[in-house]
């Protein structure tokens, strides 16, 4: 068995004012109704990215039961978290969109639209000919709906969970190492310069870009390669100018799209193969961290533009909590990913609006 083994995208986290607000509004338009913990503590280990000082939050982490990545929802209680200082626009580095993955396209746009939620530039077709659209929440975050081929279960819900990001670099040939080398992106679905018609509705549609869409291994395997299924992340640089920072001058934790994680299996393995690409952990729970009733193993490291990337090791999952069921993933095989019962087990716990 070769280690690391790179499951998929396991949530992005997204730094807000009030996690249960905003959870319901999550829950409501993408159905990220799955509870997987809530979670108050210090966060102690983050010192580096949060002024040395350690700030007290609050989180939730929820999945869509059709499958896809999550969402780690952030709330500082500590503090009061901090906009942009302007609107991002693309090319800036950092995550600019998470990208939500659609049953049906056509019904995805018709749920936003007869909800008020009006579409940044309606129904577009991209470069690999799927439709997608892009929406934003009532926090400013844009999220792009584009139409997905992998799913855990189905159901009547118009949204998957978590697909990918469209991430700014200032620079894509130095950020390849990472994001291809290091995390498994190797297939290149394309890879293309100029002015595109499908960012049509979005800050800085009418420059020129580099844009290159990396997609994951379709023979991944793990624990969770079901649930996560396919990803995908596009890596935007602007030519011709120099972008600025989305994060510049804030901290892990303010507003916006705070950083991606991946699950990963082989944490020690992963440590050696980033440093030697030169994108060394910066921050390392070394062995355990309990965040509610789920517990692991968490690093982060930077792409070149200072873009933070999470990895999480899980050690046990709640089933159901209040029967006091959870799941030691250290007692199991960590290539075979984990049987429907379990996903159906954890579907219970649903919230409905």
């Amino acid at each position: 068995m070769k280690l690391p083994i790179i499951t998929g995208i396991q949530q992005v986290g997204i730094g807000v004012t009030d996690a249960e607000e905003a959870w319901t509004w999550y829950r409501k338009h993408f159905d990220m109704n799955i509870p997987i913990f809530k979670d108050s503590a210090t966060a102690s280990l983050m010192t580096r990215y949060t002024n040395d000082i350690a700030e007290d939050r609050f989180a939730i982490l929820a999945i869509n039961g059709q499958g896809g990545g999550g969402f780690e929802i952030w709330q500082y209680t500590s503090k009061t978290p901090q906009p942009p200082l302007v609107q991002s626009s693309l090319g800036d580095t950092g995550i600019f969109a998470i990208k939500m993955k659609s049953r049906n396209i056509g019904k995805s746009f018709s749920h936003f639209e007869s909800h008020g939620i009006k579409t940044t530039g309606g129904l577009q077709t991209g470069m690999d000919g799927r439709k997608h659209f892009f929406v934003k929440d009532p926090y400013n975050n844009i999220f792009q709906m584009i139409e997905g081929n992998s799913w855990l279960k189905k159901n009547d819900s118009h949204s998957g969970g978590v697909v990918g990001c469209m991430i700014g670099v200032s620079n894509i040939e130095k950020a390849l190492p990472l994001y291809q080398s290091v995390l498994g992106y190797e297939q290149i679905a394309y890879d293309q310069t100029g002015v595109f018609k499908d960012l049509s509705g979005l800050s800085g549609e009418n420059k020129k870009y580099r844009r290159m869409l990396l997609k994951s291994n379709p023979k991944r395997h793990g624990a969770f390669s079901r649930l996560l299924g396919d990803t995908e992340l596009e890596l935007i640089e602007i030519i011709d100018e120099t972008p600025s920072k989305i994060f510049e001058n804030r901290y892990w934790g303010d507003l916006g799209f705070i950083h991606v994680c991946f699950d990963v299996h082989g944490m020690k393995q992963l440590g050696t193969a980033c440093a030697e690409h030169n994108f060394p952990f910066t921050v390392d729970s070394s062995n355990s961290f309990d965040m509610g009733k789920a517990a692991g193993h968490f690093t982060y490291c930077e792409d070149p533009d200072g873009t933070l990337i999470e990895f999480v090791e899980t050690h046990k999952i709640p089933i159901i909590e209040k029967w006091g069921w959870y799941l030691n993933l250290r007692k199991r095989n960590p290539t075979k990913p984990l049987p429907d019962w379990f996903f159906t087990l954890l579907g219970l716990a649903k919230i409905k609006n």
